[in-house]
């Protein structure tokens, strides 16, 4: 598939998104939107890829909705923005709206955070599975000083990471946080020198597209998105019950080989 506004590659174990409007500091739009839900899913349905990295050209994450977009919900109707797709049968429907697929994905999406992260590219490192920035990152919720609300779940999904008090005070005022204090109250994994980013974020996915078993990390990416809407005993309790696949699973067996026999694994994630 030929894209407009992103650029898709796939090397190693790894797909790289990249959101490609750096004049424009990434700046959300609806091509970009689609865009970026079509490379997930092609990511998915490739079987060399295991692990999924989005990440934004230029000195940019993504600065958020596009302004003049903005400017045209104005006559047009906020309401227009989150309209609803058909959801895949199976799928959680918590995680079939517009912007809270990423945890559908059965591989793991790591946010690399290389510059401005605004509104609209803020929900989105929030519903990545990991999040890794730049030390040129810089975070912003933005939404109420445009005069909007916490948009897309963002109300549920940042007090899970940094807590109520802490969520609070993003999203009320809005102010603008540093990639160090992002890693001090949660928000992100790790922090790195920009000079290193790219290069430290690459190798962390390769490492985790050869030396994790494939269905593993399906498996368990799905049972933590999941746990957050069970009791501790439901999480038992479904664990229990996946457990008797995996002890059945080629994956299980190569683990086990694989360290016995003090070798590189050769994971099929069946």
């Amino acid at each position: 598939m030929a894209y407009e506004q992103i650029l898709h590659s796939a090397k190693d174990g790894v797909a790289v998104i990249t959101l490609n409007r750096p004049e424009r500091l990434n700046a959300w739009t609806g091509t970009m939107h689609q865009e970026v839900k079509a490379a997930v899913a092609a990511a998915v349905a490739d079987d060399k890829v295991r692990v999924i990295v989005l990440t934004g050209a230029g000195r940019g994450f993504c600065a958020g909705a596009d302004m003049d977009a903005l400017r045209g919900f104005q006559t047009a109707g906020r309401g227009a923005a989150a309209r609803e797709e058909a959801a895949p049968a199976g799928t959680n429907p918590n995680f079939a709206k517009t912007y809270s697929y990423f945890p559908a994905a059965p591989k793991p999406i790591i946010a690399a955070i290389n510059g401005a992260c605004a509104g609209l590219g803020f929900v989105l490192a929030l519903y990545a599975d990991i999040r890794f920035a730049s030390d040129a990152a810089v975070f912003t919720t933005s939404f109420s000083r445009r005069g909007l609300v916490a948009e897309h779940g963002v109300s549920w999904l940042l007090p899970r990471l940094i807590g109520i008090a802490r969520a609070a005070d993003l999203l009320f005022s809005a102010r603008k946080v540093s990639a160090r204090e992002a890693g001090e109250i949660g928000l992100v994994n790790r922090v790195i020198p920009f000079a290193d980013f790219e290069d430290e974020v690459m190798a962390y996915a390769r490492m985790m597209a050869s030396e994790v078993s494939p269905r593993s990390l399906a498996e368990i990416k799905r049972e933590i998105w999941n746990a957050q809407f069970q009791t501790l005993g439901e999480a038992i309790e479904a664990a229990n019950a996946d457990m008797p696949g995996s002890f059945a699973s080629e994956d299980f067996k190569e683990g086990v080989a694989h360290f016995v026999e003090k070798r590189a694994p050769a994971f099929t994630g069946r």
